[in-house]
């Protein structure tokens, strides 16, 4: 028997025959990995599938917190009728597979993550209705009452947003790179988004990454599943918003290019403007200031990409670095961007 990277086939088979039903033999398949949680698809004797989410095999820190806290939300989220996937089983018993991991049920349907992928799945008429869904189901998860489903522990309540803005210029400027210089652009977009913040309207569930490709569709594009719990927090519900409005791309964004042929921007899809017009109709929020929560986006990948920037330049990453260069570019486009967005939302 071959072992997967990541599973001890044998004491997770056990695990899985004793405390989620499942029958041996069976199969593992990594199905996304990288330096965020590992998820492999299982399927049993029968052909059952189940979705199994571990930490990266280079993790070193403590671990069992990652996945007790991915654990905690979606079993909270799910009899409030948050689409996620059904929690099975969690094991905190890093004899079995040296990190502690959690199954749950393996949700079919549709993750598109790229234009070609988008315009192969669905026909135009139903990408018209998938931006809708996506922005109602949003809204469905921050009218979650927090305390009443559990998670009043999960984090802080106020604050969330000058702790980002603490968090991420902070990783900014450690990762300076000698010869390389942005005019101050990044820093002055800090400094302006942290002296205007908004006033947060609530506590809410924050996804944290919430866009299209972390959520799976079915045939007729409504999300059944949300997935990649592992930032989720509490904190200001304004925040997924204007993160799903930066990766909502349209065709004529500056910021194609970098990032990427986003399946929105294949034909039929809804605006930026309609996806904010759906999600306003499905909640009591205010969202006038949501300029601010977008541009915090944008800013907040520009200080991302200086960390991944700063690593390959330090030599962190093997192989081919070819567009590694052009990253300063990119940088200062995503921080162009973010003031232009504050400017055109006051």
């Amino acid at each position: 028997m071959n072992e997967v990277v990541g599973i001890h086939h044998d004491n997770v088979t056990e695990w899985m025959v004793n405390h989620v039903g499942a029958r041996a033999p069976l199969t593992f398949e990594l199905i996304a990995g990288g330096r965020s949680n590992l998820t492999f698809k299982v399927t049993d004797a029968d052909g059952r599938r189940f979705a199994l989410r571990r930490p990266p095999t280079s993790h070193v820190l403590p671990t069992a917190h990652d996945m007790v806290r991915e654990h905690t939300v979606i079993s909270a989220l799910a009899p409030q009728g948050i689409p996620v996937a059904t929690p099975l089983g969690l094991c905190v018993d890093e004899a079995v597979n040296e990190r502690p991991f959690y199954v749950m049920d393996f949700v079919d349907g549709e993750i598109l993550r790229d234009r070609r992928g988008a315009e192969s799945a669905f026909g135009v008429d139903v990408r018209r209705g998938i931006g809708a869904n996506l922005a109602q189901t949003l809204a469905q998860l921050h009218d979650v009452d927090v305390v009443a489903a559990g998670l009043g522990e999960l984090g802080r309540h106020e604050g969330y947003i000058e702790r980002q803005l603490k968090r991420w210029r902070g990783q900014y400027e450690q990762m300076h790179v000698d010869g390389v210089d942005d005019g101050g652009i990044v820093a002055a977009v800090g400094d302006e988004l942290a002296a205007g913040i908004p006033t947060q309207q609530k506590v809410a569930v924050v996804h944290g990454d919430y866009r299209l490709d972390n959520t799976v569709l079915d045939s007729a594009g409504r999300v059944t599943a949300i997935l990649d719990w592992e930032i989720c927090t509490l904190g200001d519900p304004m925040a997924d918003l204007g993160l799903l409005l930066v990766y909502w791309a349209e065709p004529s964004d500056a910021t194609e290019a970098l990032l990427g042929a986003a399946p929105t921007t294949a034909e039929g899809f809804a605006t930026r403007q309609q996806v904010l017009e759906a999600y306003a109709a499905h909640t009591s929020l205010d969202v006038q200031h949501v300029a601010f929560y977008q541009a915090f986006g944008y800013w907040k990948l520009a200080c991302i990409l200086q960390g991944v920037f700063a690593r390959y330049k330090g030599g962190a990453t093997a192989g081919d670095t070819g567009s590694v260069d052009a990253f300063p570019h990119h940088i200062k486009l995503l921080a162009d961007t973010a003031k232009r967005t504050l400017d055109e939302g006051k």
